[in-house]
């Protein structure tokens, strides 16, 4: 099943380009914003972290009544202001700001629960916001209350200066986009209350700075997502006592069937987003690796080995992946299991079908005690257009705050909430301006955090980039 849309007459190199024409008309850009917009930021932000919005164990209500008492406070009207969800401990929060109404409305999303965090697990208390060492940590600050508190900060601001946009500016602070299911906000939203947050496109989560050395190497702009299937793998078999064993035994199976799974993989190959991505990238190598992305972007199988195998990263980014993820079995230290269970996650590149995949994952386990079974819905959703308008922006607030820094678009190798906004028609763009160590990536592990300086320049490169995009006359 194809979900790519239909090629742009615009081709990637050409809108890669456009953006020179326009950044003689920029001034130059202040790194951060003044210190009472940074201050307030900061404030909300620790607020968001420190609310245990953990996806199973905790609640989203407090952080969308803790957003809306800072709008509030601000001088929103509550006529403005929507708190509201599929469960009462999973609020979302939807927020206006009213412009001319000249265009149509640009959403801004960002989602307010997180993975779960044990404190046993980390060296710090993850629903402690901590500052150290030129980092923020605290489960949540990279995914995503950093992205949330930016954009709650950035719209009182906008606010306080009475800036009068040719469109109305929308937040989204939404439920369980870590675990999807039956409270999902953005779902919620886009059946119950479309009106709140239908708009002309969106920004969220998924798109992030790369630096590698302490170099900025790019500010990726997320077109495209893979989409997730969740599967079980599970044997039955009728025990017995532990004193009798035989070889049909449900734990060795399942452990069979999960060793096979370890080296299997998916076939390496690049699509329309992947290979733009690829060709960038290559830009700004040199040597063997430079040939090597350049080779990649073209499909060559020996080069796409190689680069799969350089990075985790770039090998999630080239196939479909799956991993155990979650396992069950057994019921009494002194009985045969009548039970083993695996959870597989898998990663699934938008043209990979879910047929597709469950087909090559039932080859793999080769063993028919083994059953295979899809968990949930998957929701697979199409790419955005590369739109030249949201590519300029994106060109232009990144070259006023880090001059030089190429925008390269990019197929995320998670999921996000944009699934379901595209798939409902509502182009979806992955931006944030948080640059990271793409080595040291923490979201969803022990020590969760957000450097101190990528905070407030994000903060920058948002309040630009939502100007761009939402100003009288751009």
């Amino acid at each position: 099943m194809r979900i790519l849309q239909k090629r742009s007459s615009f081709s990637f190199a050409f809108l890669l380009g456009v953006y020179s024409l326009f950044c003689g008309a920029i001034t130059s850009a202040q790194t951060t914003r003044p210190e009472t917009e940074k201050q307030l930021a900061r404030a909300i932000y620790k607020e968001f972290v420190e609310i245990p919005s953990g996806f199973t164990t905790g609640a989203t209500t407090p952080v969308a009544e803790a957003a809306a008492a800072r709008l509030k406070a601000a001088g929103f009207p509550d006529a403005d202001i929507f708190v509201g969800g599929a469960s009462p401990k999973k609020a979302n929060l939807v927020v206006r700001y009213h412009g001319t109404g000249a265009r149509k409305p640009i959403l801004l999303l960002a989602h307010t629960d997180v993975v779960e965090a044990k404190r046993e697990d980390w060296s710090v208390d993850p629903f402690q916001f901590l500052e150290r060492d030129g980092f923020f940590y605290g489960r949540g600050t990279g995914d995503d209350k950093a992205q949330a508190a930016v954009w709650i900060a950035n719209l009182i601001r906008y606010k306080q200066e009475g800036f009068k946009p040719d469109r109305d500016i929308i937040v989204a602070l939404t439920a369980d986009e870590e675990g999807g299911g039956p409270f999902n906000g953005v779902s919620w939203l886009l059946k119950n209350h479309r009106d709140l947050i239908d708009s002309e496109l969106a920004l969220n989560e998924g798109g992030w700075g790369e630096e590698a050395g302490g170099k900025k190497l790019s500010n990726d702009l997320q077109v495209s997502e893979k989409y997730v299937m969740n599967f079980r793998f599970e044997v039955r078999n009728k025990g017995g006592h532990s004193s009798l064993p035989v070889p049909d035994n449900a734990i060795y199976h399942l452990a069979g069937a999960l060793e096979r799974l370890s080296h299997f993989a998916f076939p390496l190959k690049v699509n329309e987003v992947t290979s733009a991505y690829f060709k960038e990238m290559a830009k700004l190598e040199s040597g063997s690796r430079k040939a090597d992305l350049e080779k990649t972007a073209e499909g060559s199988q020996e080069a796409m080995s190689r680069v799969a195998a350089a990075t985790a990263a770039w090998n999630a980014t080239l196939r479909t992946t799956c991993v155990a993820t979650l396992l069950e079995g057994g019921h009494a230290v002194n009985a045969l299991p009548q039970l083993a269970a695996a959870t597989v996650n898998c990663r699934v590149l938008p043209e990979d079908s879910q047929e597709y995949v469950k087909s090559e994952l039932e080859k793999a386990v080769a063993d028919d005690q083994v059953t295979v079974k899809l968990l949930g819905d998957p929701h697979p959703g199409p790419a955005s257009a590369m739109r030249p308008d949201v590519l300029q922006a994106v060109r232009r607030a990144t070259e006023a705050e880090w001059p030089g820094v190429p925008v390269i678009p990019t197929m995320v190798m998670g999921a996000t909430d944009g699934a379901y906004l595209r798939a409902a028609g509502i182009p979806t763009y992955g931006v944030q301006g948080f640059f990271m160590d793409r080595d040291d990536i923490r979201f969803h592990g022990r020590d969760e955090r957000m450097g101190v300086q990528s905070f407030y320049e994000g903060q920058a490169f948002l309040y630009e980039l939502v100007k761009l995009l939402a100003k009288p006359g751009n």
